[in-house]
């Protein structure tokens, strides 16, 4: 299926506009690497992934999706309203008191397009995993996808995941690193260097590409069919997807200090008029 990529650029400027709209209203969340992982999510849901907005939990026949980072909720939030999950005015409630849009995504309120809680980094992977066990188990030829941000990386469990899926031949997944260098703390380098990225996943036995403007919609489109066409040849696939903190807003580009910060007023204006609206605010 070709892709039309100047509407998935304007519905990907309009979840911008949501996301930092989101976090400045309730005054909490992480703007920064929502906006940069922006393009990626609606070139998944609006391109590459056979899903069913209706939604069963079990998805087969179907591609799924599992987000290790959760804590960029809004830019999944806003995704999944936007490819009609649920209604798109349900984001204004985001962060609020019996909301089923919480900081990190939870699977106790049912909220559809939701298959697994997040919370504690480096777990994801590991669900993913098991999902792709399963589909080969019931001969469901549909993928995994699984996003993990980079600092995520540096725990543990990410790596016993990394041997697990080349030894089992899980070939029918497709993770992504949010290749952002930056984490809470500051970059990671200065907190814990990843060192080689592309060396150690192919070491541990997977199929690496890198796409270098994973804020470039082109870019990410190209890289993502070009990861589907990997799968299927016995080897488990990844993406190392550079892109930028904050993108989209200069104020908040390449900074890791709006990990977990909103913006005021001033700032939210600021934003707005640096993202154009294209498909409607909510």
């Amino acid at each position: 299926m070709s892709a039309d990529i100047n509407k998935l650029e304007q519905t990907a400027s309009q979840v911008r506009r949501d996301i930092v709209r989101m976090v400045h209203a309730c005054q909490s969340g992480h703007p920064g690497g929502s906006l940069g992982c922006t393009d990626y999510f609606v070139a998944l849901y609006f391109h590459a992934m056979k899903h069913d907005p209706s939604f069963n939990m079990d998805g087969i026949g179907e591609d799924l999706f599992f987000l290790s980072n959760g804590h960029i909720s809004p830019v999944f939030y806003s995704t999944l309203a936007r490819a009609g999950y649920f209604p798109v005015s349900e984001l204004a409630t985001f962060r609020k008191i019996d909301s089923r849009l919480q900081g990190h995504p939870t699977t106790h309120e049912h909220l559809p397009g939701i298959r697994v809680a997040s919370g504690s980094l480096g777990q994801g992977l590991s669900v993913a995993i098991g999902a792709a066990q399963a589909k080969k188990l019931n001969k469901d030829n549909s993928l995994v996808y699984v996003l993990m941000g980079d600092g995520e990386l540096q725990e543990g469990q990410v790596w016993e995941a990394a041997m697990y899926a080349p030894h089992n031949k899980m070939d029918n997944i497709i993770a992504a690193v949010d290749y952002n260098n930056a984490q809470i703390d500051g970059s990671t380098e200065t907190v814990l260097s990843l060192g080689n990225l592309r060396a150690k996943w192919e070491a541990f036995g997977w199929d690496v590409l890198e796409v270098e403007k994973g804020n470039d919609m082109a870019s990410v489109v190209a890289g993502l069919d070009e990861a589907k066409s990997r799968t299927g040849k016995g080897k488990p696939v990844i993406i190392l997807l550079h892109t930028e903190m904050g993108n989209g807003v200069d104020f908040m580009m390449g900074s890791h200090k709006w990990h977990g910060v909103a913006p005021n007023d001033e700032q939210l204006a600021s934003a707005l008029n640096q993202i154009p609206a294209t498909i409607g605010d909510y």
